[in-house]
């Protein structure tokens, strides 16, 4: 019995999830010591504790408890410091790069690849550098891109839902020219309405809810990523997928096990979220459509928010996403201290360029005023979404956190930095500092089902952690204070993930 016992504890210590943080390895024991640990399925007992990790794994948790240090273990003083759960972001996208053109996104050799190499380069690091060891990319665009951040020698665990399913010439496909839109999307559904607009070589059996599905739960994700968007800015009137095909999917994912998302923003894409069942509705809801103009929420969409409160649907607001298109009207934005942490200096430099603003362009169409165009968005769109996230908070609804990292071309959401404006955002919208925390570990790990492995500091979960100055049960800027981070037991300063740093 002692050795099959053995067996089994070498099989789980070697355990390799989502791939794992790097093949190189710091010491095999280590011993966090008088350290207050705040891990969100225990916020009733916070006090100073100890945290042994083992090749990668959290071992034991003590709290309260003088013990003296394990044997053959490097000690790690946190007296007067605060341990958590390393954070998890349920929405990014690596393959996309923040202020350039979409193509480039798709293959970087094709604008500035110097640059964009750097930044690639970069980007696991300015995650970690803000504490987000667990991500999750929500459409794959690139495979090659995934596959390279995986295997750069130091990133956070790294989960995707594989291709999207979009609906045949829908959002987000429509920003793609005709000519490459179904080699970008090829896990679009097909729509028998637009079968003459549709390549001959795409076939409406490989195209079903079924066939789709079936196709992420094979590439190895976890949650199926569909659309309900009519449009917005040029592109407008879209088609949109149906309800007949939303019932499909969501049988199907349910059959492979995988969470089902749907990006929707507008009152009537989240009713029809909720009427499809969803578990997770990506976006907050700063589209109300011809209720737009009230000033209070309106009682047609907090009945909907109730429902969503009541069913726990996951919700991710994505609150900056509206702050990233702000930025081009913030002369403050790019001047902020951190940004040169998370990107490369050549990049923030093309960013201050008039060459670096193209995007700007493309979001104002009247050559308003800066000073208008943020009033428009702080007054409409900036302001419905706050007030839906705010009424949900009063519920206690499932908030999820995710990022949308980077949401279009816009160099105002930098990876790491975006997650820590969004928390202020979530805040300012009226979310306590235990939802935020919540959000960004425990909630997220459980609706995505990777709590076995991450979201919490218990014995048995992966030794992904981070070291704070301060509580963020007691501030936002908390999270700007992290000193040591733990990916899968590697221990790195925080000081050496930034961008300026030598690595």
């Amino acid at each position: 019995m002692k050795l099959f016992t053995l067996v089994l504890w070498l099989l789980f210590s070697i355990v390799i999830c989502a791939g794992s943080a790097s093949s190189q390895q710091g010491p095999s024991r280590i011993w966090i010591t008088d350290v207050t640990i705040i891990s969100p399925e225990n916020l009733d007992h916070i006090a100073p504790g100890n945290v042994l990790i083992e090749n990668g794994r959290i071992v034991r948790v003590e709290r309260e408890k003088a013990t003296k240090k394990p044997a053959d273990a490097a000690m790690v003083s946190g007296k007067g410091q605060f341990l958590i759960p390393g954070l998890i972001d349920s929405h990014v996208h690596l393959a996309s790069i923040p202020g350039m053109q979409p193509e480039s996104g798709f293959d970087p050799n094709r604008a500035k690849p110097a640059m964009v190499a750097e930044y690639v380069k970069q980007l696991p690091r300015s995650y970690l550098y803000f504490g987000y060891t667990t991500l999750i990319d929500l459409a794959v665009i690139d495979r090659r891109a995934i596959e390279d951040f995986r295997h750069a020698s130091l990133h956070p665990d790294l989960y995707d839902c594989g291709q999207s399913l979009p609906i045949a010439n829908g959002y987000p496909m429509s920003f793609a020219p005709p000519a490459v839109r179904f080699k970008l999307f090829p896990n679009f559904i097909y729509d028998p309405k637009q079968a003459s607009s549709i390549p001959p070589e795409y076939r409406p059996e490989d195209h079903s809810p079924a066939a789709a599905v079936a196709r992420v739960k094979n590439s190895g994700g976890i949650c199926i990523k569909t659309y309900f968007e009519r449009g917005f800015g040029r592109e407008k009137n879209l088609p949109v997928i149906s309800a007949d095909n939303v019932a499909e999917i969501r049988k199907d994912a349910t059959q492979a096990g995988l969470v089902l998302m749907m990006h929707a923003n507008s009152l009537e894409a989240q009713k029809f979220a909720v009427d499809g069942d969803v578990d997770v509705i990506a976006h907050g809801m700063w589209n109300w459509g011809d209720l737009g103009n009230q000033s209070e929420l309106p009682v047609e969409i907090r009945s909907l928010l109730d429902r969503i409160a009541d069913n726990r649907i996951g919700y991710q607001p994505t609150i900056q996403v509206m702050g990233g298109l702000r930025a081009y009207f913030d002369p403050q934005y790019l001047a902020m201290a951190t940004i040169p942490k998370v990107i490369p200096a050549e990049m923030l430099e093309w960013f201050n360029s008039a060459q670096g603003k193209w995007f700007k362009n493309e979001i104002s169409e009247d050559d308003a005023p800066d000073a208008a165009v943020l009033e428009g968005f702080d007054g409409g769109p900036l302001r419905r979404v706050r007030q839906v996230v705010g009424y949900l908070a009063s519920k206690d609804a499932n908030f999820l956190f995710g990022t949308d990292t980077p949401s279009a071309p816009t160099y105002g959401n930098l990876p790491g930095l975006n997650g820590y404006l969004e928390m202020q955002q979530l805040k300012k919208a009226g979310l306590s500092l235990e939802q935020i925390f919540r959000a960004a570990t425990i909630n997220n790990a459980r609706k995505f089902k990777i709590d076995s492995q991450v979201g919490t500091i218990e014995p048995g979960k992966i030794a992904n952690l981070v070291l704070l100055k301060k509580s963020p049960l007691e501030s936002v800027d908390a999270y700007d204070s992290m000193v040591t981070i733990w990916v899968h037991g590697k221990q790195v300063s925080r000081a050496s993930l930034a961008a300026s740093a030598d690595h």
